[in-house]
Order: structure tokens, then C-alpha cells, then sequence
């Protein structure tokens, strides 16, 4: 009898299985119900192991869940959420945003915990793409605004350069040719994205890091290793092969230059690492399976003051950069429903691509 009511049970608790949230069923008492595969994932225990335990033993002080559990017993409230630390199975401890709401079970209470690093990185996410969205709204019209005057401004040295006999000033009208030219093609690569036809195909990750690797050892053929830690199990998927290659070439590129010193003194590692995630948010979307591309370099890191506009254009670490290689990487990988993350400190740079997977 009690192995039907927990298969009955089980079956109307699947669709929390569907869930990249962490969610638990408890009794009013606070033995556990039913517990998701994401909070499984993350406590490192199965199931079987919590259903009919008390779910406060999973919380660094399980006293709060009990507090909470007792004032949802009362009806005190209809929902509660508060922050707490959830204990793992290797005592590690996770903080969590728990939120806490009654059943349309008597008896029943659903219970909601969202990692707090997760939170903030969705958070994160959110600007970026409203950020990228701006941005490249910013970009193309101030582009089309540059683009007419400056073929004015081109045309009219071009005939002022016909009429002057003066070799100082022939001079100063090839400067000002030349320096129209530049901005020409500054306003192209800015426009590049938009121009462009999206050419969809079947797409292998690992051809396209071979790609990449082969242009940027024949750059710095002698003091630059680049390591592979492939997941060969990673299926092909469709997607524009040229534009992943050029956002992937920028970030490396990048990496490779960032890691001047590093090249002179004989060390200097960029690691290509491919892994498929599983029950992933990003982009405001929840995927059963993405496609996980880190750079990582052993480079000086990002400096601290362009961290957050790393990504906005013209924005750049370098002297002598255009600022616009990680923007339009960014471009590239959101036309495929994608984002670049970045982690880094010194000594250790990872810039991460996550693409959906069929």
C-alpha cells in the first residue's frame, strides 16, 4: 500500500523532473515527499534517500525551515522566501533564496531554492542582453550617420588634392583620405553583423576550434601552446560555421595578445575545454542541453576597470584595440540563441560560449 501511494505520488510530482530549479514536496511535518532531479544534482543524494527524511537536515540551520514550515501550517502565510544554506552530501554549503508555498494538497507544501550565484548570474544576463540589444541599436544608426558625411568629406580631399600644386598640402589631403579610409572601414566592421546573411548548416564544435587553432598558431607559431579537452560525445548542430569561427577567432585572438609576457617568458597556455550542460537558464530560457566552449588562457586577466563593458563596443584593454572583437563575438554567438560569459582573475581568464543543443 505505502509503495502505491509513492508511485502515485511520483507520478504527480514528474513534471518538477522538467524544472532546472530545485524543488522538494515536504509534509506539514517536514518529511519530504518528492524531490526534483536538480535538487538531487545538487545535494549529491538520490531521492530515495530523502523521501520520508526531514528536509531541515539538508539546511545548515534546519530550525528556519521548521519556523517557516510551522507558520505555513497555521496559515500565517500563502508564501514565504527567505535565504538559507543548504548542506550538500560532501558538507559543502550552497546558499539558496528558499521560497516556501502551501499546496493545492492539504497537508502538502512545495518547497523552491534557487542558488544565489545562479540568481545573479541570470540577473547578469538580463542586462547583458538588454545592454547588446541597445547597443547594437546605438551602433547601426550611428554608423549609417558617419557613413554619408564621411564620403563627403573623402570626395571633396580627392578634388581638393586635383586642384593644389603645393606638396604640403597634397600631403595634408592624402592624411585626410587615408584617415576617411581608416573610419570607412571601422563603420563596415561595425555594420559587419547586420550585413551579413545568417547561413545555417551542420555545425561541429571541434572543426571549428581546429579552425581557430591552426590561424592563431600560424600568428604565433613558436611561443604559444594551445591544449585541446574535447568532449567528443558533443553531437553537431545547426548554426552559421563561419560566424562561430570568427566569434571564437576574436576571443582567442584577444587571449593570445593578452598574453604578451607570458609569451616572452616561454609559458603562455590557451586551453580550448567543450562540455555539454544539462538543465541550463540562460537568455531567459531554460535548455535541456546546451553546448559549453571554454577559452582559457594563463594571461594577466581582464583589468578590473572595463570588467562589466568588456562586451560594449569600442571598449577596449589594449592600446592600439578597436574595442569591437568580444562585441561581435557576442553578436555572433546571440544569433545563435547563445552567450559568452567571463570569469577572471590573474593568472586564469575563461570566457565561455553556451549554445542550445537539439
Amino acid at each position: 500500500m505505502a509503495f502505491g501511494k509513492s508511485a502515485s505520488s511520483a507520478k504527480r510530482f514528474q513534471p518538477f523532473d522538467l524544472l532546472a530549479t530545485l524543488i522538494a514536496v515536504v509534509k506539514s511535518d517536514g518529511a519530504v515527499l518528492f524531490a526534483n532531479a536538480a535538487l538531487e544534482d545538487a545535494l549529491g543524494t538520490s531521492r530515495r534517500t530523502l523521501e520520508g527524511s526531514p528536509f531541515g537536515a539538508c539546511f545548515h540551520e534546519p530550525q528556519v525551515l521548521r519556523t517557516a514550515i510551522d507558520g505555513a501550517r497555521s496559515n500565517d502565510f500563502a508564501t514565504l522566501r527567505y535565504e538559507a544554506m543548504l548542506r550538500r552530501v560532501n558538507h559543502e554549503l550552497m546558499p539558496v533564496q528558499v521560497t516556501l508555498a502551501q499546496s493545492d494538497k492539504p497537508g502538502e507544501l512545495i518547497i523552491e531554492l534557487s542558488p544565489l550565484e545562479q540568481q545573479v548570474r541570470q540577473d547578469r544576463e538580463e542586462r547583458l542582453l538588454d545592454q547588446a540589444q541597445a547597443n547594437k541599436e546605438l551602433i547601426r544608426n550611428l554608423a549609417h550617420e558617419i557613413k554619408n558625411p564621411l564620403g563627403g568629406i573623402r570626395g571633396a580631399a580627392q578634388l581638393l588634392q586635383m586642384e593644389v600644386e603645393s606638396r604640403d598640402l597634397i600631403e595634408y589631403t592624402q592624411v585626410i583620405i587615408h584617415e576617411a579610409d581608416r573610419l570607412q572601414t571601422l563603420v563596415d566592421r561595425l555594420l559587419a553583423p547586420h550585413r551579413r546573411p545568417h547561413v545555417v548548416g551542420d555545425v561541429n564544435i571541434h572543426e571549428v576550434c581546429e579552425r581557430v587553432r591552426s590561424v592563431i598558431l600560424a600568428e604565433f607559431p613558436r611561443d604559444l601552446h594551445i591544449d585541446r579537452d574535447f568532449d567528443v560525445s558533443i553531437p553537431e548542430f545547426r548554426g552559421d560555421r563561419e560566424q562561430l569561427i570568427q566569434a571564437t577567432l576574436n576571443i582567442v585572438h584577444n587571449a593570445a595578445q593578452a598574453l604578451s609576457e607570458r609569451r616572452a617568458a616561454g609559458d603562455a597556455r590557451i586551453t580550448f575545454k567543450t562540455r555539454i550542460a544539462r538543465q541550463v537558464i540562460f537568455n531567459k530560457q531554460w535548455y535541456r542541453l546546451a553546448l559549453e566552449l571554454h577559452v582559457i588562457d594563463n594571461g594577466p586577466g581582464v583589468p578590473d576597470a572595463i570588467k562589466d563593458r568588456i562586451f560594449y563596443p569600442l571598449v577596449s584593454g589594449r592600446d592600439g584595440g578597436t574595442g569591437l572583437g568580444l562585441t561581435l563575438a557576442q553578436t555572433f554567438v546571440q544569433q545563435h540563441h547563445g552567450v559568452i560569459e567571463c570569469d577572471s582573475v590573474p593568472g586564469r581568464t575563461d570566457f565561455k560560449i553556451l549554445i542550445p543543443l537539439p
